[in-house]
């Protein structure tokens, strides 16, 4: 297909046409009129009139500022990625300009960042991912690492202590392994001027005493 500028309309026009479609069959789904999600809308502190969301759905307005597609996400229980590319719902989109239709699944995760685009830099999405991992593991450690120490203590007989104990053990050391990679994580964000993501109570200990949590190398000058 070749490109040119006649393009441009018909791209823009396309993604106001997935958010205005999704719209319109979420909005039916849950059985609202256009009244019923303006109402939402307002409750949720920004409000998009009835005319308005009348006028989107039928493909009379042209502009569809960000906020109003995450407004109308929330007012309708769902993500503002899947009013732009609505999976299942639109075959086929273009993510810019000049480009050939693409899977819209496709064009969702590249969105998101699920499927890598080449030469693209996702900032410290894949740190704080990993950052969610390891606390994840962590606290599934030490829950492990409490039940392992109850049943130590309920054991009937040696062998049913010497094995919680081995699995205490187990689970301690998985603990503790996950906790120093996340203190090693959250040393280096804050180096790079980031603020970590919070922790659990359960690891409020991570952290070394003398950094202050969730706070920038500035902040704890």
């Amino acid at each position: 297909m070749d490109a040119d500028e006649d393009d441009f309309p018909e791209w823009a026009d396309r993604i106001n046409a997935n958010v205005a479609g999704e719209v319109r069959r979420r909005r039916k789904e849950m059985g609202w009129s256009a009244q019923d999600l303006a109402d939402r809308c307002e409750q949720l502190g920004h409000p998009i009139p009835r005319n308005v969301i009348a006028n989107m759905e039928s493909g009379r307005r042209a502009n569809l500022p960000l906020v109003d597609v995450m407004v109308l996400a929330a007012a309708l229980e769902t993500y503002p990625v899947c009013l732009i590319f609505p999976v299942g719902y639109v075959e086929e989109t273009q993510e810019l300009p000049f480009q050939h239709l693409i899977p819209t699944w496709d064009a969702l995760r590249h969105f998101t960042g699920e499927e890598e685009v080449p030469m693209y830099d996702a900032g410290l999405v894949p740190d704080f991912e990993h950052h969610a991992s390891l606390a994840q593991t962590a606290l599934a450690a030490l829950e492990e690492e409490e039940q392992a120490r109850f049943a130590a203590k309920t054991a009937t007989s040696r062998a049913q202590q010497e094995e919680a104990e081995r699995k205490r053990t187990k689970y301690a050391d998985q603990a503790i392994s996950a906790k120093y990679s996340l203190r090693h994580l959250r040393r280096e964000l804050r180096e790079e001027g980031a603020t970590p993501p919070r922790l659990p109570h359960a690891l409020g200990d991570v952290d070394p005493p003398d950094e202050e949590p969730n706070t920038t190398p500035e902040e704890r000058v």
